[in-house]
């Protein structure tokens, strides 16, 4: 067999793996009828909700006592999305909030931001059942309160967060996302990620509290994140997520061996053309 041969069938090889590659667990999820994710049209609306400025809306507190969005202007402001059926993601996601609040009331000083967790799952997620919610991490800090909407107002308001979700076997598969709300009840940014922690949140909120304008994310960190999430995998069996790397990994893979292939396929190119002869001396 020649090395051009070799190089074709080599190539057909590596199509056909690709082709017979296991089903990711979105698909199998997909294959059985479970509703799932759209993880990268998730991420754009996340994104696309940055700069947005909040319309009013209209919630009940732990008391059952009506609270508007809009009363919160005036400070910084930290939002989270979760449903109280959730038994290991959004316990998780809140007990890490509540060490990051902790830790930057320390820094920043108490009373100085505003955090409010905010039901979706209606009408499940009422005042009662997130009120039980908040006494399970005996959360009572003055300045952060769990807010349950009316059912017909979730749609807009969940639309304004840029925050999507969609139902499963087991519960939700929801984007992991804090967002950040300046004193003008302005999206200024998205933070993602189930291990929340002070420096997350630190500097972007000493820039608001300093009245500076809060900078996009840097680039490298930017990208990080957006692997990371368009890498996260939820699993309906267990409810919980994790990060999967099998596909940039095969498309790291994948690009390698192209790469390979043509430096190969130049070279033979190179070796089997016609060479020049040299043109003889005239005396």
């Amino acid at each position: 067999m020649s090395r051009l041969r070799l190089f074709a069938a080599l190539l057909l090889a590596w199509s056909i793996g690709l082709a017979s590659a296991p089903a990711s667990a979105s698909d199998a999820d997909a294959s059985e009828g479970r509703s799932g994710l759209d993880q990268a049209l998730a991420l754009r609306a996340s994104q696309a909700a940055v700069g947005r400025e909040l319309g009013e809306h209209l919630f009940r507190d732990r008391a059952g006592r009506t609270v508007a969005l809009s009363s919160y202007r005036g400070k910084p402001l930290l939002v989270s999305f979760i449903y109280t059926g959730c038994f290991q993601i959004c316990p998780g996601t809140t007990r890490a909030l509540q060490q990051a609040v902790e830790a930057l009331q320390k820094s920043v000083g108490p009373g100085q931001f505003n955090v409010v967790s905010i039901g979706f799952n209606q009408p499940e997620d009422s005042p009662g059942a997130l009120k039980a919610f908040a006494a399970q991490f005996q959360i009572h800090s003055d300045n952060w309160e769990f807010l349950s909407p009316r059912a017909a107002d979730v749609p807009a308001l969940t639309q304004d967060f840029g925050f999507l979700y969609a139902p499963t076997a087991a519960g939700f598969d929801h984007v992991l996302q804090l967002s950040l709300v300046d004193s003008q009840g302005r999206i200024v940014r998205q933070i993602y990620g189930e291990q929340l922690n002070a420096a997350d949140l630190g500097e972007p909120l000493r820039l608001l509290l300093a009245g500076s304008p809060v900078q996009p994310e840097r680039l490298l960190e930017g990208l990080f994140e957006r692997v990371r999430l368009v890498c996260t995998v939820y699993d309906p069996k267990t409810g919980d997520y994790r990060v999967d790397y099998t596909l940039p990994i095969q498309i790291a893979g994948g690009v390698t061996f192209f790469v390979v292939m043509m430096v190969f396929f130049f070279r033979e190119w190179r070796a089997t053309r016609p060479q020049a002869r040299p043109r003889a001396r005239v005396r």
